[in-house]
């Protein structure tokens, strides 16, 4: 047996000593723990930035693009949005001992089911350091013990912020065992992770580039709650208020290009597409992103370049944006559903019925009407923060918060029954 995975190992055992106390804990102990944190994350600010720079100066060195270096980067605000992440989460009602259903049978069986930890989790990601603070604060506030690994590229920010969110633990009297994080960049150590080290992982959480969650799904020996990329589209239908889609479609793709809501494909209904498609060119053009579009978007934008088919499948990640003319909603449904990721979608328009239509034929995790798809986000949806956007259709979809952590159990309570 390799080191790497005896020390793998070792976590798992000590992982699942931990799930137990963190189960047996009451929830104050966790929210006191969640509070801690946060202020440790902030009096810890300087040695967060310093790590940080360090990662990012090997990730410029590396040749990694300014997108990716974006989403590595940590700033004085960036690191106080995480704090104050953490601290929401200390305020979110505790998921856990939830009564979802209570019923009784007739031969007086009272039956419940109740919400419960799911146990262990293991969370793989890449580049975002911040994504340390929010899977642990979830974790946490549902019960659930984390083993985190990150990214090579943000090891030294993320090893920075666990020191922080460990504090938390132990200043309320759980175990540091609760959150670990893989110290190694050794690549074994995810081999080892999707094994599930000995029956010690219940979940295994992908959130990275597609050849992660495509790895781990393909590999992986325990459950997975899979985070597809982000092939998002904003469609302006014929009836949408010119203002709101071109601010709409500016925000959606341009506000964060490297997260993962941001917009990839811009679809502009025919019937008013001179309408609309100059005026958010412009904008967008304006903002320095570049426009690959179809034929007759090209003809009414000449400035665009023309759009490969490869384009529709594209998550860019960066100031690029494919646009194509449909004929009416349902081919820009159709053309979501063959080329989509299933993560988020948005409407704009004026009519609610056609507003109806499109959100309930789309079966993405989340379908907006005239709404930024950059608030496809778990902070804004009041989750606090979140693990990442699930396009799995089992168990968890959309943004996973603490409450999404969680499974049930059945509590059944009698008088004395035998079964005949």
């Amino acid at each position: 047996m390799s080191d790497i995975h005896a020390q793998m190992l070792d976590m798992g055992r000590r992982a699942r000593m931990a799930a137990q106390a963190l189960r047996d804990a009451p929830a104050q102990a966790r929210t006191d723990a969640l509070i801690a944190a946060a202020q440790a994350l902030t009096a810890a600010s300087a040695d967060i930035l310093a790590a940080n720079l360090r990662d990012v100066d090997r990730a410029r060195a590396a040749g990694l693009s300014e997108a990716l270096i974006d989403r590595l980067s940590l700033t004085p605000a960036r690191i106080e949005a995480v704090a104050a992440a953490v601290a929401e989460v200390a305020t979110l009602p505790d998921p856990l001992g939830r009564e979802l259903a209570r019923w009784e049978r007739p031969n007086g069986l009272d039956i419940a089911r109740v919400s419960t930890p799911i146990g262990v989790l293991a969370i793989i990601y890449e580049s975002r350091p911040n994504v340390t603070a929010d899977a642990a604060a979830l974790c946490l506030r549902s019960g659930n013990v984390a083993i985190l690994r990150c990214g090579s590229d943000c090891l030294e920010s993320s090893l920075a912020i666990h020191a922080a969110m460990t504090r938390g633990l132990i200043s309320a009297g759980l175990p540091a065992d609760a959150i670990q994080i893989v110290a190694t960049p050794d690549r074994a150590a995810v081999g080892a992770l999707l094994t599930g080290l000995e029956g010690t992982v219940d979940l295994l959480i992908p959130r990275g580039g597609k050849s992660l969650v495509a790895r781990v799904q393909a590999e992986a020996r325990v459950p997975v709650l899979g985070h597809l990329e982000g092939l998002c589209h904003t469609y302006l239908h014929a009836a949408a208020d010119a203002d709101m889609a071109v601010a709409l479609s500016l925000n959606a793709k341009m506000r964060r290009v490297s997260v993962c809501g941001a917009t990839e494909t811009l679809l502009v209904d025919a019937e008013a597409a001179k309408r609309l498609l100059p005026p958010v060119a412009q904008a967008l053009s304006a903002a320095g992103c570049a426009l690959r579009g179809d034929a007759a978007a090209m003809a009414l934008v000449p400035e665009m370049t023309e759009a490969e088919e490869a384009d529709w499948t594209t998550e860019y990640l960066a100031p690029i944006l494919a646009v194509r003319i449909v004929s009416g909603l349902d081919e820009a449904v159709d053309h979501i559903r063959r080329h989509g990721s299933g993560h988020t979608e948005c409407i704009v328009t004026e009519d609610a019925a056609a507003a109806a239509r499109f959100l309930n034929a789309v079966d993405s995790a989340i379908v907006m009407w005239n709404a930024s798809t950059q608030f496809a986000d778990g902070g804004e949806f009041g989750f606090g923060g979140e693990i990442g956007i699930s396009t799995s259709r089992l168990h968890a979809r959309g943004p996973v918060g603490a409450e999404q952590l969680t499974s049930y159990k059945y509590v059944v309570r009698g008088t004395g029954q035998t079964r005949p």
